[in-house]
Formats: C-alpha cells, sequence, structure tokens
C-alpha cells in the first residue's frame, strides 16, 4: 500500500506535466488559427474590393454600351427615315416618268392619227417594230386598219404578231 502512495504523487505530478503540455499545445493551435483568421479576414476583404472593382467596371460598361446603343439606334432611325424619303421619291419619279411617257405617247398618237394613212404606213415599215407596235397600240382600231392596209404584207403580219402578244413590246422582236 506504500506503493500506492508513493505512485500517487508521481501520477499527481505526471497528470499535471500533461495539463501544462496540453495547454501549451492548445495556446499554440489558438494562436495558428488565429493567425489563419486573420489571413481568412484579408483574403475576404480582398474579395471583396476585388468584387466591388468588377461591379464597378460592369456598370461603367454597362453604361458605355447603352450609349453605343443609343447611337446605333439613332443612326437606324436617322436611316430609316433617309430610305423612306428615297422610297417617296422613287415613287414620285416613277410616276412623272408615266405621266411623260403617257404624254409623249398621247402626242404620237394624236401626230399618227392626223396623218394620211399611206404616210403613216411608209414610216411605221422602216423604224423598229417593237417601237412601230407601240404607236400602233395606241391608235384606234379604224385608223390601225387603214394603215395596216397601205403597209407592206409581211412587215404588216410581222406587227400583227407583235399587236397580238400585246405590251410591253419587246425590242428584240424589232427586226
Amino acid at each position: 500500500m506504500r506503493f500506492i502512495f508513493l505512485l500517487i504523487p508521481f501520477l499527481v505530478l505526471a497528470k499535471n506535466s500533461n495539463v501544462i503540455d496540453c495547454n501549451k499545445i492548445f495556446e499554440q493551435r489558438k494562436e495558428e488559427l488565429l493567425r489563419e483568421l486573420d489571413k481568412i479576414d484579408e483574403q475576404q476583404q480582398a474579395l471583396e474590393a476585388l468584387l466591388n472593382a468588377k461591379k464597378a467596371f460592369l456598370k461603367k460598361k454597362e453604361e458605355q454600351l447603352r450609349k453605343k446603343e443609343a447611337e446605333i439606334n439613332a443612326t437606324l432611325e436617322e436611316i430609316n427615315k433617309k430610305e423612306q424619303n428615297i422610297s417617296k421619291m422613287l415613287e414620285e419619279n416613277k410616276k412623272i416618268l408615266e405621266e411623260i411617257k403617257k404624254a409623249r405617247d398621247d402626242k404620237l398618237t394624236q401626230t399618227y392619227s392626223k396623218m394620211r394613212d399611206s404616210a403613216a404606213a411608209s414610216i411605221l415599215q422602216v423604224m423598229p417594230r417593237a417601237d412601230a407596235a407601240k404607236i400602233l397600240f395606241n391608235l384606234a382600231p379604224k385608223k390601225i386598219s387603214k394603215i395596216m392596209a397601205k403597209m407592206d404584207p409581211s412587215a404588216a403580219s410581222k406587227l400583227t404578231e407583235l399587236l397580238q402578244k400585246g405590251p410591253p413590246f419587246d425590242s428584240n422582236e424589232s427586226k
């Protein structure tokens, strides 16, 4: 039993030394964890700064994009207006051209309708067939028959074929 009493102080002493060693280890580990925590905190602050910089950069780029988009839309609108104006002008020019052609055709029609049949026939015989067919097409049927009666039969038959096909008279079929 004495032996146990002698052992008890050693065990208590050994136990206390373990406690002291554990406390030192815990304190060292605590310091390591605090340093790691500081590093993590620094990294988190750096990450937040990076995110803020990224947000600012994206906001700036979005603003630039909006400005470019507005410029493009304005240019597109301007182009559309010009295109509409060109279309209107083109339509007006087509109408004017049609009026000019009609006036010219009317004048030619009046001229040939007032001519003597033999004179008109001799002129139309030597003209390109498409042009002669255009003139004849605008004349009254009675006048056409009188003029064609005065023409060479082969010329009259070719003009008759063109008149049957109707306008537009192709200049390839002229001769």
